[in-house]
């Protein structure tokens, strides 16, 4: 395998599968097969998890102006929590050793997070789950990512969405999007390219953090990736 440690970004959408809402338990069950296949060959796996599914902060303060960003924001952070739980359930029934890490202590359903305990898990070659972003308002799931994959020293961040990596433009909306097959950390913020939020990229720069945006519904995706086949797009220095 190309790496030893990777963590792995779920956007909350991610699980919803044919559903307009919600999780999809056969979303959950196929990402966990995938996962299994990455463990079993001896990477480390870490997994950040949105809650987009469920509940977006930023949204509810757009669509309701009297709404408090900050109170939405960890409504948000919630919403990560549950999705994080439906996938340690997925986890486990496919026999994987997981644990859930929140970000805001609720130690009756999660670990509170704590660095040296979550490398430990990764050591023991239990998939860690990583919830409630990063604890605190106005910062997104991949600000979260970033920071968590610098935190506990990942080869890579892998971010998977609905499409086969980055395009100029919306691929689903316009035919002639371009896909790069890589890019520098200034590509995405000269063009404007809307890969990460900003915060999430600049850290990813700063710290010379590889980003590789891929389609986690095509099969085994997660697994190639891992295994440096080309898929996606790279995003690095």
């Amino acid at each position: 395998m190309k790496y030893k440690r990777v963590l792995l970004k779920l956007s909350g959408e991610a699980l919803l599968g044919s559903h307009p809402y919600g999780i999809d338990p056969k979303i959950a069950t196929v990402i966990a097969r995938q996962v299994k296949k990455v463990v079993a060959s001896g990477v480390q796996v870490a997994i950040v998890i949105g809650g987009g599914n469920i509940f977006r902060g930023y949204q509810a303060t757009a669509e309701n102006s009297k709404m408090d960003r900050a109170t939405a924001d960890y409504m948000g952070m919630l919403a990560t929590v549950m999705n994080a739980l439906a996938l340690e359930d997925a986890f486990k029934g496919e026999k994987i050793d997981t644990r859930v890490q929140s970000a805001i202590a609720m130690p009756q359903i999660a670990e509170g997070y704590i660095r040296k305990k979550a490398i430990s898990h990764l050591k023991k070659g239990r998939v860690v789950i990583f919830a409630a972003g990063t604890g605190n308002p106005y910062f997104s799931t991949d600000t979260a990512a970033a920071l968590r994959a610098l935190e506990i020293r990942a080869d890579i961040l892998m971010k998977a969405t609905k499409v086969d990596g980055v395009y100029d433009r919306d691929p689903v909306r316009d035919p002639r999007a371009k896909k790069f097959a890589r890019l520098t950390y200034h590509d995405v913020m000269v063009k404007k390219l809307k890969v990460m939020d900003m915060p999430a990229i600049t850290l990813a720069m700063e710290n010379e953090l590889p980003v590789l945006v891929f389609n986690i519904f095509k099969k085994d995706s997660i697994v190639k990736a891992v295994q440096g086949q080309k898929v996606g797009s790279l995003i690095a220095s």
